[in-house]
């Protein structure tokens, strides 16, 4: 009888020639634990997923309670759903005025198309503007603004009037112009190896937009929900976007995106055309459950995010110093181990995931490696954890 495996191999769509191929039969915390029962520690928290760590209690009650009422009932949008409503009221709530209506998707991918569609709608404008190094995620169009060429070149052609600039270059901001709809940001770029805005520059972006009536987008799908040290990043830099873009973390776990804007700017949605977004999935009450209760314990826990910078310096303390590392960046408990080298930084994520160790490479800097794992991650485990790192980089 061929074995889960195989199987895998056979009959699921591969996104590389080479998959991690381990099977995993629970996860628990920081942990994965195979089918013989060895423990895999999560560096990347699912990318950026499992912020609370994997089995968080309070997820799986929601989602439990959630199954016992009901699932889908009808296309998202037209039957009041408590979920959605409990979730929408309390992020809402944490956020400035202008960011008081949420559009509920299933993914990033999707977050980032309907919040493209509503910047032209509002504009009645062409040109999106995104960054070199950017991922916006594998949609045609959220593909057609992703920053690197590599990714786009087999599926042209794609959307026309897209332009990239350099992040952190305040020279690029003047290509924003009033023929511009939008421009999408990430406010610390994540696939390029955890690049944080310098000082200044996520509000000359405010500004320019502000001159040219252009919209500004924060990508913070990977950034959101405690990330960095704020419940969202915009926060940490002070810095209010025209649209926010959320997943990943979103559901605790459980597939949900969005995007976030003004009651006012949202409306443009529902008329002229009539249904200008729709989603059957989106907003699923499983789902909504599930991030209703995820981000009702960041809100009510604090602390699980406000001590990132803290974890990521004992992290940064320990491997600093180590020979084969060239830089650590760091921006929360988001994390670059850069060894200068893309051989070594393959080598290593090898060597790690011997040692029962996951990370995962950048999509668009290939010399170093994530550290991005769950919140609350203990002082403990980091130590052990960063003690097989040192191991690992000890036998490059």
């Amino acid at each position: 009888m061929p074995s889960n495996k195989q199987l895998f191999l056979q009959y699921l769509g591969q996104t590389s020639p080479a998959p991690l191929g381990i099977e995993i039969e629970k996860a628990e915390g920081i942990n994965m634990y195979d089918k013989n029962g060895k423990i895999y520690i999560d560096l990347v928290s699912g990318v950026s997923v499992s912020n609370l760590g994997h089995h968080h209690p309070d997820v799986i009650n929601a989602i439990k309670e959630q199954v016992d009422k009901y699932m889908h009932l009808m296309v998202y949008g037209e039957i009041v759903q408590a979920p959605q409503v409990k979730f929408a009221e309390l992020l809402c709530n944490q956020l400035p005025d202008k960011l008081d209506s949420v559009y509920l998707v299933n993914s990033g991918s999707e977050a980032i198309e309907g919040a493209m569609k509503l910047a032209k709608r509002l504009t009645g404008r062409s040109q999106i503007i995104s960054c070199k190094n950017a991922y916006h995620g594998g949609t045609h169009g959220a593909l057609s603004i992703m920053g690197a060429e590599t990714f786009k070149t087999a599926f042209r052609p794609l959307l026309p009037d897209t332009m990239l600039i350099e992040f952190n270059n305040f020279d690029d901001i003047s290509k924003i112009t009033e023929q511009t709809a939008a421009i999408f940001v990430e406010p610390i770029q994540g696939e390029g190896g955890i690049i944080s805005p310098k000082k200044g520059y996520l509000q000359a972006l405010r500004n320019r937009c502000d001159e040219t009536a252009t919209l500004l987008i924060f990508d913070e799908i990977q950034t959101g929900f405690g990330r960095t040290g704020e419940l969202f990043a915009f926060q940490k830099y002070n810095v209010v976007p025209d649209i926010m873009c959320i997943a990943k973390a979103m559901g605790g776990g459980m597939p949900i995106g969005g995007f976030v804007t003004s009651l006012e700017k949202m409306k443009a949605l529902t008329y002229d055309p009539v249904l200008g977004h729709i989603t059957t999935f989106g907003g699923h009450p499983v789902s909504s459950a599930a991030a209703y209760a995820h981000l009702k314990f960041l809100v009510e826990n604090p602390i699980t995010y406000k001590d990132a910078n803290r974890k990521a310096d004992l992290f940064y303390n320990k491997l600093i110093n180590h020979p084969q590392v060239k830089e650590i960046r760091k921006d929360g408990f988001f994390m670059a181990i850069d060894l200068g080298d893309g051989n070594k930084t393959s080598k290593m994520a090898d060597l790690l995931l011997e040692n029962g160790v996951v990370t995962d490479l950048f999509l668009f800097n290939k010399t170093a490696f994530r550290i991005s794992p769950p919140l609350p991650m203990t002082d403990k485990e980091i130590d052990t954890t960063a003690d097989i790192i040192i191991k690992c980089l000890n036998l490059l």
